[in-house]
């Protein structure tokens, strides 16, 4: 069976052209819309969604094309451009009577929050970021054989056809070695947690894919314009990191600050999948965002 967000309710939720979110909602009091990363779902939050809940309403949604939400057919480059993914997000709290709502997003999430809250500055009241940098400055971060930390940004960039056939394939693999890669020990993913994550990634092969590719096609076209049109986020933003610049060589802090001039950046000694690693630090930050 599934593991599931105690105490929460499940519900199936529009987004936009006719996709339906699935999403986890919980909890009473001012919206918390909280956003997966990859290869996860909605349940990478279980531990700090139930410490929100306490005094926020917490929207827990599964991106389009990931876990139990609708996964459409990538038959033009806005269908995962995360544009449209931020939309899915606004429709869904609007559905749920929300037209103002603080928003945070982990890896994949994180970048739907960043075109969120670009996109929505009269919607997005807090921004809450972990463990990325912005699409356009990723590409730019990456070089030599550093990069390869990221090497399934290259592989899921290329054409359709081939990274869906190779991930497809070896499924189990491929998404369980970042799993097993990006922990820093066996206890924050669980036997249960680890398995519905593999098994939801293994149905979503194609649509994944397709929300990586978009990253290396109109996500930038779309960030590159508002850097050139001096589109900043209005709000506070929080961003929440492992030490990447020091990996990779670049300031991190002043690539955000380039974006969110009311920025609070920190760093974590917590890996990747830091909301179920270090749940505590993480309702902290995000608690500390909720009060500025």
């Amino acid at each position: 069976m599934t593991p599931t967000i105690p105490g929460f309710e499940h519900l199936r939720l529009p987004g936009v052209d006719g996709v339906e979110l699935a999403a986890a909602v919980g909890g009473h009091g001012s919206p918390v819309v909280l956003l997966h990363g990859f290869p996860q779902t909605h349940l990478m939050w279980r531990h700090v969604a139930a410490r929100l809940a306490a005094d926020h309403t917490v929207i827990c949604p599964d991106l389009r094309g990931y876990g139990a939400s609708d996964k459409p057919a990538a038959d033009g480059p806005g269908v995962y451009a995360k544009r449209t993914m931020a939309a899915d997000v606004v429709a869904l709290a609007a559905a749920l009577g929300h037209d103002r709502f603080a928003l945070v997003g982990h890896d994949r999430g994180a970048l739907v929050a960043f075109r969120a809250g670009l996109d929505h500055p009269e919607t997005v009241t807090r921004l809450g970021i972990l463990d990325v940098v912005p699409t356009l400055d990723m590409w730019d971060v990456l070089h030599g054989v550093s990069a390869a930390v990221a090497f399934h940004l290259y592989l899921m960039a290329q054409p359709p056809g081939l990274p869906e056939a190779m991930i497809a394939g070896s499924a189990d693999a491929f998404f369980g070695s970042f799993l097993d890669a990006w922990s820093t020990g066996p206890d924050a993913l669980p036997p249960k947690v680890r398995a519905a994550y593999l098994e939801a990634s293994r149905a979503a092969v194609p649509s994944i894919v397709a929300d990586y590719r978009a990253s290396a096609t109109v996500d930038i076209e779309h960030d590159r314009a508002d850097l050139d049109a001096g589109t900043r986020l209005t709000m506070p933003v929080t961003v929440l990191q492992q030490d990447w610049g020091a990996q990779l060589g670049y300031d991190a802090s002043a690539v955000w600050r380039a974006w969110a001039p009311d920025l609070d950046h920190r760093l974590t000694e917590a890996g990747h999948f830091m909301a179920e690693e270090a749940p505590e630090e993480v309702t902290a930050a995000i608690r500390d965002l909720l009060t500025r």
